[in-house]
């Protein structure tokens, strides 16, 4: 079945365009003024064609990404990713709120399984996991080709437009389970793949090759430049899947003795933007690398640099 495209996002895929997506994330708030404002900031760039607006991220309560969603995209008038965890939903609840988006005008969800609850911080909220992400990637294709629900009930009125992604982490050891579960969300319909960030490029590569085995899905790296050397410490340590190159680590940890701020500051952007660069354009020359997602918050500055040099312009 051919692939419709609903999205500027898929549209530029669809058109063998190398697209930059970014990241947005609202918290525990009813006001998103500075997502808003960071969506704006993104938009201005010129280069980056949607963001994702997270969806409880670490199991942190935060307000509904369907919501914020619509007020980004409304407010900025950039197109928005927006994130759908099973974690706290059941089947019904989820096809709700797809029903919802749909309408909305929001065109592209990314699928979640989710974090545990008990990892974020209301860990006496009960798990839901009614379906797993390559699940709700199926019950999206169901709703938009077939018209229909997850137990094949009749959707009435307009045809559903939405564009559903998928996740993936690539840095996993071993990484063959991984390939085969991202291979399975293609399988069930998902239109794109966006990953987890990852600061070595020969795994990515690697990614790339042994996917590429089983599907010809699109697929987007995750990117995170650093802007200091405890944050990539904490990437290192503590998020799943994530190794950070020993040799960017020993070169951050030389940044902290830079005394003067804005010398450090320039030192810290300057590698970032070489060392992105140089990945992106290596990912570049993979037939199934179709873009990278920048989860860069708070940190413009080196964003438009990155692709313009990615670019070669």
């Amino acid at each position: 079945m051919e692939t419709k495209a609903f999205s500027n996002l898929m549209k530029a895929i669809m058109d063998g365009k190398f697209v930059y997506t970014g990241e947005l994330e609202p918290h525990k708030t009813a006001d998103i003024t500075d997502v808003v404002e960071w969506a704006t900031t993104l938009k201005n760039t010129g280069k980056i064609v949607a963001a994702n607006v997270t969806d409880n991220p670490q199991s942190m309560a935060s307000i509904s990404s369907l919501a914020a969603s619509y007020v980004i995209q409304r407010d900025s008038g950039l197109e928005v990713v927006y994130q759908l965890r099973c974690s706290d939903r059941s089947r019904m609840a989820l096809f709700s709120d797809l029903l919802g988006a749909s309408m909305l005008g929001l065109r592209n969800v990314l699928s979640l399984t989710g974090d545990h609850p008990a990892t974020g911080d209301a860990p006496q909220s009960k798990p839901v996991f009614d379906l797993d992400s390559a699940q709700l990637v199926e019950l999206v294709h169901n709703m938009v080709y077939e018209k229909k629900d997850y137990a094949g009930n009749e959707i009435h009125g307009p045809d559903i437009q939405l564009n559903v992604g998928g996740v993936a982490n690539p840095g996993l050891d071993p990484v063959e389970p991984e390939v085969i579960k991202v291979a399975r969300k293609a399988h069930a319909g998902a239109d794109f793949i966006q990953t987890q960030v990852i600061f070595e490029v020969e795994a990515a590569l690697n990614f790339l090759d042994m996917l590429a085995e089983y599907t010809d899905v699109p697929v987007l790296m995750g990117i995170f430049p650093p802007r200091s050397y405890g944050q990539a410490s904490f990437f290192d340590k503590f998020v799943t899947g994530v190794t950070v190159p020993k040799d960017l680590l020993d070169t951050f940890k030389k940044f902290k003795e830079i005394e003067d701020k804005a010398k450090r500051k320039e030192k810290v952007d300057e590698y970032n933007i070489t060392y992105f660069v140089d990945f992106i354009k290596e990912i570049r020359k993979k037939k199934n690398s179709a873009g990278c997602h920048i989860m860069a918050v708070g940190y413009p500055d080196v964003i438009a640099p990155i692709i313009t040099g990615a670019e070669g312009k």
